[in-house]
C-alpha cells in the first residue's frame, strides 16, 4: 500500500461520508498522496496498522485503536437525533424485543454496540444477537427483530414491510439527550509526527472540501440518486440531517458512548480522546 513518500488517505465507501469527501482531490496536494476507498473493517485495519497514514474509519474502530491515533479536528458524521440510516426493524416493540434474538450485520462494530448500550442499559435486556448478511427478509425468517445500516437500512426503510422501524439514532438521543457520532477521521500517530506538512495540508483540504460539499449538495445527491434510487427531496434531507462537525457537543455524546461501552466489556480499554492540531507543527519546529 503506498510506495514510501506517500500519504495513503482511507475513504469509507458509505453515502453518509459523501459530503466531505466529495470535494477532496489528493492529485490537488502538494505532498503526494492516494486515497484506498475500502469497507470500514479493511480501513480500520490498515489506520490501526499505520498502512493507511490518515482517513475515516468508524467511530468504535477509532476507540479500539485510540492510543496509535489522533483525531482530526471538526470533522465527523454525527446525528442530533435520528440518523436515517441505522435502523432496528422489529415486529414487536423493543421492550419485548430487548429480550429476544437479534440479527446483525457483520459490516459495523459502532452501530451493533449502540444497539447493546441501548438495550442493555436503557432497556435492561439481554438479547441473544446472531450474525446475518445485510437482508431485510432473511433476518427476519430467524430473529426477532434486525439491525441495518447503510445504503440497506436506507432502502428498506423507503418501503413499508409491516415491521416497527427504530431508528438508533434518536433512540439515543431520547435517552441521553445528546447525539451520536458514527464516523470520525484520524492520523496515525507515527504519520503525524513523520508526515506533519503533508498531514497539515490533508487536514485543510478536508475542512475545504467539507464547507464545499456541505454548501453545494445539489452534485453529491445527483450521484446518490443513481447509485442507490430514492428521490432528490430524500437525499437533501438526509444530508441536511446529518452534522458533519465535530465540537463540544458531539465529543461529549461520543465520550458517553464510549463510556458505556467499556462498561459492558465492549471495549477493552477507557478511551481518551486526543485531537491533532497544527501546533503540531510549530512544536516541533521551535
Amino acid at each position: 500500500m503506498g510506495s514510501d513518500g506517500y500519504t495513503v488517505i482511507g475513504k469509507i465507501s458509505y453515502t453518509n461520508s459523501w459530503p466531505v469527501f466529495y470535494n477532496f482531490h489528493p492529485s490537488a496536494l502538494k505532498s503526494p498522496a492516494e486515497m484506498v476507498t475500502e469497507v470500514p473493517a479493511i480501513l480500520n485495519r490498515g489506520m490501526s496498522q499505520g498502512s493507511i497514514h490518515v482517513g475515516a474509519l468508524s467511530s468504535f474502530a477509532y476507540a479500539e485503536a485510540s492510543d496509535r491515533l489522533l483525531l482530526l479536528p471538526d470533522l465527523s458524521v454525527s446525528s442530533d437525533g435520528p440518523v436515517k440510516s441505522i435502523m432496528l426493524f422489529s415486529r414487536a416493540p423493543l421492550t419485548e424485543v430487548a429480550n429476544g434474538i437479534i440479527a446483525v450485520t457483520n459490516t459495523s462494530a459502532t452501530s451493533v454496540n449502540l444497539l447493546k448500550i441501548i438495550l442493555e442499559k436503557a432497556f435492561g435486556g439481554k438479547p441473544q444477537y446472531i450474525s446475518s448478511d445485510p437482508n431485510l427478509e432473511d433476518m427476519m425468517e430467524i430473529a426477532d427483530a434486525c439491525l441495518l445500516i447503510g445504503d440497506q437500512a436506507i432502502k428498506a426503510s423507503w418501503e413499508d414491510q409491516g415491521y416497527i422501524v427504530t431508528d438508533l439514532g434518536e433512540l439515543w438521543k431520547e435517552w441521553t439527550g445528546l447525539g451520536m457520532t458514527f464516523a470520525v477521521w484520524a492520523v496515525n500517530r507515527e504519520a503525524a509526527e513523520e508526515k506533519q506538512e503533508a498531514i497539515a495540508e490533508i487536514v485543510d483540504a478536508f475542512a475545504a472540501s467539507k464547507k464545499l460539499g456541505c454548501q453545494n449538495l445539489a452534485p453529491i445527491v445527483k450521484d446518490a440518486c443513481s447509485a442507490i434510487g430514492g428521490t432528490e427531496a430524500y437525499w437533501y434531507g438526509y444530508f441536511r440531517n446529518l452534522c458533519y462537525d465535530f465540537g463540544e457537543r458531539q465529543q461529549k455524546g461520543l465520550n458517553l458512548y464510549f463510556r458505556y461501552a467499556y462498561e459492558l466489556g465492549l471495549l477493552q480499554q477507557e478511551v481518551k480522546m486526543e485531537l491533532w492540531n497544527h501546533n503540531l507543527l510549530t512544536r516541533v519546529k521551535e
